[in-house]
């Protein structure tokens, strides 16, 4: 019982690195779609470079880049802050090219449409394209934040203590992998099943919506 007890308080850390990297990746996320699918070509080359970053390079290699490298540029901060830095600009990677498809995505008479009345970027964004890209893009984000979830066992390689970490050290004092991984799986699913199954929850219901 105390094994269990141990590795749901480790849980905690996990759920929280997930909200850490996902909330903090949402705005730099839309800063980043927005450039991606504006007409200047430098906001546009620097969207694309973050971008190709973040998806052109394992996130186990921008861990250690992150939690080796601030220390030696003179920052010296908590792991978890480190980690939490790492796991932000790799979801802000992600859902910024998610969002830029949905943009991308609304049909282009739309925007000829607000043009011709008169709209103004940012009301033709906030009322007619956003809205929708939404929509478009609801699945697709939903199933980067299950994937998000599982990606935070990474931070076990460089000694953060969440989930995966725990059943690591739980296993090797008590000789029993099988069981023990067999419980962390369960809890992994625990988290992830529900957050599936409130996607499509949403998407039925902005289809719905739509209609």
């Amino acid at each position: 019982m105390t094994d269990f007890i141990f590795l749901l308080n480790s849980l905690k850390w996990t759920v929280l690195l997930t909200a850490i990297g996902f909330v903090g990746g949402i705005p730099f996320g839309f800063l980043i779609a927005l450039a991606r699918s504006s007409k200047h070509k430098f906001l546009q080359l620097l969207a694309r470079a973050w971008i190709g970053l973040f998806q052109g390079t394992p996130l186990l290699m921008q861990l250690f880049v992150v939690f080796f490298g601030l220390p030696l540029l003179g920052l010296e901060v908590a792991p978890w802050i480190a980690v939490g830095i790492a796991f932000t600009a790799h979801a802000s990677a992600y859902l910024g090219d998610i969002w830029r498809g949905g943009i991308q995505a609304v049909p282009f008479g739309q925007s000829e449409a607000c043009h011709a009345l008169g709209l103004g970027y940012a009301s033709k964004m906030r009322d007619i394209v956003l809205p929708q890209a939404l929509k478009l893009s609801l699945p697709a984000t939903i199933g980067f934040l299950v994937q998000l979830i599982k990606g935070t066992s990474l931070a076990a390689i460089v000694g953060f203590v969440e989930l995966s970490r725990s059943g690591q050290m739980l296993s090797n004092l008590i000789y029993k992998p099988l069981l023990v991984f067999g419980v962390v799986g369960a809890l992994y699913f625990v988290i992830c099943w529900p957050v599936s199954l409130l996607g499509r929850r949403l998407e039925r219901q902005l289809a719905t919506g739509s209609r």
